[in-house]
């Protein structure tokens, strides 16, 4: 079995690293399967992109189609041209795709048009915000592929309700987590801890970069604003998107206990989400390293899809209500904030079952 694994976007590699290593461990054992990693070049900001292949011990891409600009319409083209002709060169068994974002979609549908099985993992979540790119790019992916790893049962009873059969779908888990555990034995301290005389539990942690939290300079300087405003004397410490800081730059946002910082190696993230008083973000992934590692977390969004982190975890979601952030970011600081649960089968050991299942299916 050739499976042709696909990754765009910085938090697609989290996902497709233990991936990677399952694959080894069941090919070491005997069985037959290979793999070949295509990068579409989405995230190709180096700040962003970072060492990422060092740091979660993965091998590079056998290609990057260099999709490098331009509009999400506009890439998504251009890696729908450039992935046929690296799967007309190189045809696979399957392909595999993670997550929701530009390239997800591209690769599935160009696979699909190739007539190659296409696999999504961490299919059937939904946030219901149409707003998002990144929900459409769901639905389209979950409509046409062929079978679906899921991270919870409620995005396992998604799928169902959309019409996908039960032998089409495998609840696995969350191939994040697997990453998580995998490294955090290693875990690395920032070069600027000490400079900023930090330690555990002493600073806010907060991550930036939806359209509709950044876009209006107005409205992402009242965020700021408030959260300077509310964490009564915490540092906070600010990994700044290259779309947020270039609003923030544009427009001469000034803020004063808030710690601007370029995006993070995945080892030194981790690191400050361990030790954080609390996070305060938009992202959703984030939210789950939050709920594994019981740090208290604020969503700045008025859905998620991953309801799991707020019904379980350690999430909670604002949206846009100033107020609110007020009140929950009081809670953090007076250590009142709920414990939370980690859902199930998020142990570490999705990707083993996701290569088990893959093998069942494809080598008969």
């Amino acid at each position: 079995m050739n499976i042709t694994l696909v990754a765009g976007a910085r938090p697609n590699f989290m996902k497709i690293a233990p991936l990677i290593k399952a694959i080894k461990i069941a090919k070491s054992e005997g069985k037959k399967i290979n793999y070949r990693l295509v990068h579409t070049g989405q995230h190709y900001d180096r700040k962003m992109r970072g060492d990422l292949f060092e740091q979660l011990e993965i091998p590079l891409q056998d290609v990057n189609l260099g999709s490098v600009s331009g509009s999400q319409d506009e890439q998504a083209a251009t890696i729908m041209v450039r992935f046929e002709k690296e799967l007309l060169e190189n045809k696979p068994d399957v392909v595999l795709v993670v997550g929701d974002v530009t390239s997800t979609l591209a690769c599935t549908i160009t696979a699909k048009k190739l007539c190659i099985d296409v696999v999504h993992v961490e299919a059937g979540i939904r946030s219901g915000d149409m707003t998002m790119p990144e929900e459409i790019n769901r639905i389209v992916t979950d409509s046409i592929c062929d079978y679906y790893f899921t991270t919870t049962d409620q995005a396992t009873s998604c799928l169902i309700k959309n019409g996908v059969k039960k032998s089409q779908i495998f609840f696995v888990g969350n191939t994040m987590i697997d990453t998580l555990f995998q490294n955090l034995s290693r875990i690395k301290k920032p070069v600027f801890w000490n400079k900023f005389h930090l330690a555990e539990n002493s600073y806010f942690l907060l991550t930036l970069h939806r359209p509709s939290n950044v876009d209006d300079p107005k409205k992402l300087a009242s965020i700021l604003s408030a959260i300077e405003k509310n964490t009564q004397g915490y540092q906070i410490i600010f990994p700044v998107h290259p779309r947020t800081r270039h609003i923030i730059e544009q427009f001469e946002i000034k803020t004063k206990n808030i710690v601007m910082i370029d995006p993070l190696g995945y080892l030194e993230f981790i690191y400050l989400i361990k030790n954080s008083k609390g996070i305060i973000t938009d992202s959703g992934g984030i939210t789950e390293e939050a709920t594994v590692l019981h740090i208290p977390c604020l969503t700045l969004r008025n859905s998620t899809e991953r309801p799991e982190t707020v019904i379980l975890g350690t999430n909670e979601l604002i949206g846009e209500d100033l107020d609110k952030l007020t009140k929950y970011l009081r809670i953090i600081i007076d250590d009142e904030w709920k414990r939370g649960t980690v859902p199930q089968l998020w142990d570490g050991h999705t990707s083993e079952r996701i290569v088990e299942a893959l093998i069942s299916i494809y080598s008969n």
